[in-house]
């Protein structure tokens, strides 16, 4: 696990996508996945909106990235993520063949980066992700400390 900064225009793009989830009651996570600079998929948090187990940020991201490139494969791509991937993602990623991931807040519920357990360190995984952590952490435990109080007082 490796510490980046504390700003990064990525991650801000990140937190842009977490902000689709306002008209629905998901929890605002945003990503987006980058090649050579690029944004080749964007992604947030669809759970509620579309009924769907599966449509996390980072899933969301990951199948528009694999529609732009052409193949499942983004071996030179790296994603940005506002909250620690679980488990489910986190496969996603390492099936996908992600680079790096870069997350914000961590998640002490499910989190799969190191917070509950680190899938990407398992010595078992035949693919190994570089991760940053806590890029823009206040920013992103913000948007989700208050989602989860304008929630409680509905």
């Amino acid at each position: 696990m490796k510490t980046a900064l504390s700003s990064n225009p990525f991650m801000e793009c990140a937190l842009q996508a977490a902000q689709n989830t306002a008209s629905s009651q998901d929890v605002p996570v945003g990503a987006i996945v980058v090649h050579q600079n690029k944004v080749i998929g964007t992604g947030w948090n669809r759970r509620e909106a579309e009924n769907r187990i599966t449509a996390h940020a980072e899933m969301m991201a990951l199948e528009e990235a694999c529609r732009v490139q052409g193949t499942w494969k983004l071996n030179d791509c790296e994603l940005y993520v506002t909250l620690e991937p679980c488990s489910m993602c986190a496969s996603a990623i390492l099936q996908a063949r992600i680079r790096a991931v870069y997350f914000g807040a961590w998640d002490p519920k499910s989190g799969a980066a190191g917070s509950v357990f680190n899938l990407f360190r398992e010595p078992w995984v035949n693919h190994h992700v570089t991760v940053y952590e806590g890029i823009m952490a206040d920013h992103c435990q913000t948007l989700l400390s208050d989602f989860f109080r304008n929630l409680r007082r509905k």
